[in-house]
């Protein structure tokens, strides 16, 4: 075991329990699970700033009056994070509902400005979370933008795909409301959501404040939590331009995972850009 790990973990009164075990479902960071004297943990291995900014989005994430669970940040430091483990259970209509009605919650924090007050990551990629009193314009300044040169600088975006995100960045201010920013998880795809036997439970974030539907957005970007979530969730409210909100939040993380694994994924910002412009 590491040396540097192994002082974090003697730190905190862990000691491990025969050897660490590879858990599968990360793209970026190596993360395993450990037996200690203490019960199980959750350990993972990344540079340090990004495993920082995920340590504080957690501990932002448990602060919040919430009924969805998320793992105590247990110890910190040298490249490692080692967080309590949770129990997996499976997925039912009465856990999507729970689901819905714990994110809801959290989405119940608002503040006036978006961002956060450090930057974090998304993946591999830097996410700049510097704040800004109107939500168009951190989605454009923030978001979009950013993400739009850095593909097009990469070769993934030809100049006509570019100027097309520009445009309807350019243009939310339109269509868009300015709203108060919404406390997010920032990353809630539906392998950052775990259903354990005391309710569903997330990790993995990458938080900040904006527009609650990034959150639904990203749940719906590879499949869907269900009628059942989003009945809770809106509880009969559900916004009158949410398809042109999903195509919009969409397109950061679909953007994002341009960036990240290639050219496969033009197609579906292709696909978020014509739904945001048709609507």
């Amino acid at each position: 075991m590491d040396r540097a790990l192994s002082a974090l973990l003697e730190a905190q009164g862990l000691s491990p329990v025969g050897r660490m075990q590879p858990l599968g479902g990360g793209d970026i960071a190596a993360v395993y699970r450990l037996e200690t004297s203490q019960g199980p943990v959750v350990v993972k291995h990344d540079e340090a700033e990004r495993l920082t900014g995920e340590a504080d989005g957690l501990q932002a994430l448990r602060q919040a009056e919430s009924s969805l669970r998320v793992p105590n940040v247990l110890a910190l430091g040298d490249g490692w994070l080692v967080m309590e483990a949770l129990e997996a259970g499976s997925r039912s209509p009465r856990s999507a509902t729970a689901l819905g009605e714990g994110l809801r919650q959290l989405h119940s924090h608002t503040a006036a400005e978006h961002g956060w007050p450090r930057d974090n990551a998304c993946g591999r990629t830097p996410q700049p979370n510097a704040p800004l009193a109107d939500g168009r314009v951190f989605q454009r300044e923030r978001r979009l933008l950013p993400l739009a040169r850095a593909s097009h600088e990469r070769g993934l975006l030809d100049n006509r795909l570019r100027g097309r995100i520009e445009a309807l960045a350019e243009a939310l201010e339109e269509w868009l409301p300015d709203l108060p920013a919404s406390l997010l998880h920032g990353d809630l795809w539906s392998g950052n959501v775990l259903y354990t036997p005391q309710g569903p439970a997330v990790i993995d974030p990458a938080v900040y404040r904006h527009y609650p539907e990034v959150d639904l957005a990203m749940l719906t970007l590879f499949g869907s939590p269900g009628d059942a979530f989003f009945e809770a969730y809106w509880d009969g409210n559900a916004p009158y331009d949410w398809p042109r909100r999903e195509a919009l939040f969409q397109l950061y993380p679909l953007l994002n995972h341009l960036l990240l694994f290639g050219s496969s994924y033009r197609s579906g910002v292709e696909r978020a850009i014509a739904a945001i412009e048709q609507l």
